[in-house]
């Protein structure tokens, strides 16, 4: 019988993908949850399990094919019953081998396969073939040690493979003495570039700017910052901080969380914030849900999760859906000043900036203090440029008295 390889659901709103990886071959054996082949999102990489046992029969979709939801990736043979392949033992055929020596072979009973149960827990765990993990210990014993191994050179060759990908990626075309590289955007980065001009080309953006003495902040860091971590298990940074500040400007400014459908303004009496995060496929957005019912604590792990399932490359659809609102800080790369650009359907996205320290005038004399350039880029269809400068004018009094705060609860 055979079994259709079939594009799976790719999350809300996503309908293609495109081929990035096949790790099987046509006529390989693959056991029911193998991953037979990667797909790319404009959001988020997917792998694709086998649902039946048997020979990858055909790849219908080849690497690079773009492909949508439902249709036909490969087909695989299924055998009813079927069981990996055994490896072959390898006997030593002797020709003077005498007759009672091959009597005693033949009669002796193959033992089965050591294994602790700690590196048998771990291989469940990694989805690791244990027959492939080679023992160390007493009578060829499989240890958490050799799993662990195993483990290390797996990921060294997965990198290789992936640098591989990179470079077939890469075409170079010679043009007499100099050179030009082209190389494919990726799905994502394709789908960047098309919803940033459609929020230029779809959305009335205007930005305006405003300037904050981050010191009374950084002093509340520098006091609590210990006790808090000691406490959450997390440091106390300034992205909580300025997401608290956000929602307090967005609640008392609603137009901003609000979006437009049709002719009709849709406030949203909740509060999912996007958090702009970096990585090297382009900007992703991950979503912090309801963080206006989250303690600086929790917001300042939900960051920290998301930042490393971005870098290893594990945000899921559910991790990218919706989002009321986004903050992006350039500031990490050291950006001065920027304009953020919306990120549709949101019509409001607040942009941070470096903390550096200027010349200010205060109180009839010249201070040298910590100041952050803030960059409010809005929707000027539904929201005024009055209410974007006393949005940010109200973060600016939270973060230059961050007591504030507790006060808005």
């Amino acid at each position: 019988m055979t079994v259709k390889i079939i594009v799976p659901e790719l999350g809300e709103s996503v309908l293609e993908a495109t081929v990035s990886a096949w790790l099987k071959k046509e006529g390989d054996f693959v056991n029911v949850g193998d991953v037979l082949v990667e797909l790319e999102t404009d959001k988020v990489n997917l792998e694709v399990g086998a649902k039946s046992a048997g020979i990858l029969q055909k790849i219908q979709a080849p690497k690079g094919s773009d492909v949508k939801v439902g249709e036909v990736l490969g087909m695989i043979e299924e055998k009813e019953g079927a069981a990996a392949p055994m490896l072959p033992v390898e006997t030593e055929q002797v020709a003077q081998e005498d007759n009672a020596n091959k009597n005693k072979k033949a009669g002796e009973k193959q033992q089965a396969r050591q294994v602790s149960p700690v590196a048998s827990r771990m291989a469940s765990e990694k989805n690791i073939d244990i027959n492939k993990v080679s023992g160390t210990g007493s009578d060829g014993r499989v240890t958490k040690a050799d799993v662990e191994s195993y483990l290390q050179g797996q990921e060294k060759v997965d990198g290789e493979k992936q640098a591989e990908v990179k470079s077939e990626a890469k075409k170079v075309v010679i043009s007499s003495d100099r050179n030009e590289e082209r190389v494919r955007m990726s799905r994502r980065r394709q789908t960047i570039a098309k919803r940033l001009l459609e929020a230029k080309q779809n959305t009335a953006m205007l930005t305006t700017f405003n300037e904050i003495d981050m010191s009374a902040t950084m002093d509340l860091r520098k006091r609590r910052n210990d006790d808090f971590q000691k406490r959450h298990g997390i440091k106390l940074g300034f992205m909580s901080l300025f997401t608290k500040a956000t929602i307090s400007a967005l609640k008392a400014y609603p137009a901003i969380n609000a979006e437009i459908d049709g002719d009709e303004i849709v406030y949203k009496n909740y509060f999912d914030i996007g958090m702009a995060i970096g990585s090297e496929e382009g900007l992703v957005v991950p979503v912090i849900r309801d963080a206006d019912k989250l303690s600086f604590a929790e917001i300042e792990k939900s960051i920290k999760a998301f930042s490393e399932k971005t870098q290893q490359g594990k945000l899921s659809v559910e991790d990218l859906r919706g989002g009321t609102f986004t903050i992006t800080n350039g500031g990490v790369f050291g950006s001065l000043l920027s304009t953020p650009i919306l990120n549709p359907p949101q019509v409001g996205i607040l942009g941070l900036h470096k903390i550096e320290e200027r010349p200010m005038a205060v109180n009839g004399q010249v201070v040298i203090r910590p100041m952050m350039y803030v960059a409010l880029s809005y929707d000027h269809r539904i929201v005024d440029g009055r209410e974007a400068v006393q949005f940010l004018v109200h973060i600016k009094q939270l973060l230059e008295d961050p007591a504030w705060m507790l006060v808005e609860g």
